[in-house]
């Protein structure tokens, strides 16, 4: 009797906590569509469509930035790397923990309302780590994608699961770590797996049903177009998975989306061809799929050069013409711009030092120059950036973004044979050390053996004219960097590192503002909402996520 009792006042309890969470207006398309109307709110993964990272809060500025504190702590309760990204509709705040936890919390305190545990199959396999990077909203529903290659759908309200459909075979290592994005009424994800030799692609779900709408394939088939660039059966297992949120025009209708390197990955001669649509942006029509255009980065990729970095779009005057652009910093070492109506290459330099290449040709194809075996390759594996997200301001005309500079990596190619479910690598690889057995961070020097000077594992902090492919400031870190940007109208830019620092920026000329230890690694980028008048600051550094506003 006892225990019914304790029962009916636990149910109790977690009913008035759950009515307690505040009601808010649905998230329409419309909304999403509009976001940058209303800034207060952070509604989608990169924030807005357009993926510019960039807010129109402006009540944080270079004279009171100084004056931030801390209103707020979320303690991760699994240990591991936090990539998750914030989305904020109407002071509540939705965030995911590893491997597939989704949180509502109140955005003013951190106080959680519901939590979704989702438990992935055991024999999941991702690369690398048990990493979530987000939801998605729309309407009465948060999407969360899956270590076991499923997508879920929630109510908002309560948390409760509505929907659960499977996305690809975990037994073959297929994934989702990514945000899904929604567009019109359907919710779109990519799937991880690369390393596994899955082969690639994009799908397109119903938000109301989970059923399948569209799904495009990143390698073609026997008779589509590009499937000659494979040789024989390698396009089967071939890769080019896609694990980070795309962007969307919705006046020309199509999705943008980046996509992964070729499997396996470090020997490109086991895999003869330009290997497409593997390292490439892809085009796809929002209603169909439909391929429309792509634009390949790094053709017969063998040092691992990903192409899944967010594609930020704008529009601006180019060349005396107002232009419908794409803003691309390569893992390639490459900053490109691309006409995102054609595809077309306009620009392309390199940013960090590459020694793969000697540069591009009129279209954008890079020159190849391997390097002989056991000499560096620049970028390293990790390439000159990664998967972090940049941002442009509209306010400065920049585009930010964190770099790895003289980072470089020594290749092993070696043949591979496909097994499902085991990696697919083609070889290995070692970083570039100052000298054996030396650690990969630190000052410049001399190796002694084969006399080449490096300077591993520093991060700056670029902020990229886009006209001209240069850098019109840097701001150095000691540390390489995995964080992301997020800029204002305030022209403050936001942004971490590797030794847990927070910092606030002058966009415009890379002024160090304000800065704070927050004690661990920040990787995802921060986000800025407002509630009540308030404009909030959120980032997550190791396994905490810690909440700013100004002093009262």
């Amino acid at each position: 009797m006892k225990s019914l009792k304790r029962l009916w006042l636990f149910t109790f309890a977690l009913a008035l906590w759950l009515t307690s969470m505040p009601v808010s207006a649905q998230v329409s398309f419309e909304r999403i569509l509009h976001a940058a109307d209303e800034p207060q709110n952070w509604l989608t993964y990169n924030g807005g469509y357009s993926s510019q990272r960039y807010s129109r809060l402006a009540q944080i500025t270079a004279e009171n930035v100084g004056t931030l504190e801390l209103q707020w702590v979320l303690q991760n309760q699994v240990f591991g790397a936090w990539q998750s990204n914030p989305i904020v509709v109407d002071g509540i705040m939705y965030v995911t923990e590893r491997p597939n936890t989704v949180m509502a919390l109140d955005a003013i305190t951190g106080r959680v309302f519901w939590k979704y545990r989702y438990t992935p199959a055991a024999n999941s396999l991702v690369c690398c780590g048990a990493n979530n990077r987000g939801v998605a909203v729309l309407n009465d529903k948060v999407f969360m994608g899956t270590l076991d290659a499923r997508l879920v759908a929630l109510d908002r309200i309560n948390g409760q699961p509505l929907w659960i459909t499977e996305v690809g075979d975990v037994d073959l290592a297929y994934s989702v770590t990514m945000a899904p994005l929604v567009l019109k009424d359907k919710v779109i994800v990519g799937v991880g797996g690369g390393e596994y030799g899955i082969r690639g692609y994009v799908v397109a779900y119903a938000a109301e049903t989970g059923e399948e709408v569209w799904k495009t394939y990143t390698i073609p088939a026997p008779g589509e177009p590009g499937h000659d660039s494979w040789e024989g059966d390698d396009w089967v297992h071939g890769g080019a998975s896609v694990w980070i949120t795309g962007s969307f025009d919705p006046e020309l209708n199509l999705t943008y989306w980046g996509v992964g390197n070729p499997g396996p990955d470090w020997n490109a001669s086991q895999r003869p061809g330009d290997n497409l649509y593997s390292d490439s942006v892809i085009a796809l029509d929002a209603d169909t799929g439909e391929l429309k255009w792509y634009f390949q980065f790094t053709p017969n990729d063998g040092y691992d050069y990903d192409s899944v970095q967010v594609p930020v779009l704008a529009d601006m005057v180019w060349n005396g013409t107002p232009s419908k652009v794409m803003m691309w910093a390569n893992r390639n070492g490459y900053f490109y711009v691309l006409d995102r109506v054609t595809g077309k290459f306009l620009l392309g330099k390199p940013y960090v030092k590459v020694n793969w290449s000697s540069g591009l040709d009129q279209n954008g194809r890079p020159i190849p120059t391997p390097q002989p075996e056991g000499m560096p390759t620049y970028p390293g594996n990790q390439g000159g950036t990664n998967w972090y997200p940049p941002s442009y301001s509209p306010r400065t005309g920049l585009f930010y973004f964190s770099a790895w500079e003289d980072y470089a990596t020594i290749y092993r190619p070696e043949e591979s044979e496909y097994e499902p479910g085991r990696a697919f690598l083609g070889g290995g690889f070692s970083v570039l050390a100052p000298a054996p057995g030396a650690p990969t961070i630190g000052i410049g020097r001399t190796n002694p053996i084969n006399n080449w000077t490096n300077e591993v594992g520093h991060a700056s902090l670029k902020a990229m004219d886009p006209q001209t492919g240069e850098a019109v400031w840097e701001y150095d870190q000691f540390d390489v960097s995995d964080s992301g940007m997020l800029t204002t109208a305030a022209d403050l830019l936001f942004t971490g590192g590797r030794e847990g620092y927070f910092h606030a920026i002058d966009a415009r000329n890379g002024e160090l503002l304000w800065h704070v230890n927050l004690g661990g690694q920040i990787v995802m980028a921060p986000v800025t909402y407002m509630v009540d008048g308030v404009q909030y600051l959120s980032v997550i550094s190791g396994n905490s996520l810690s909440t700013f506003a100004l002093r009262n």
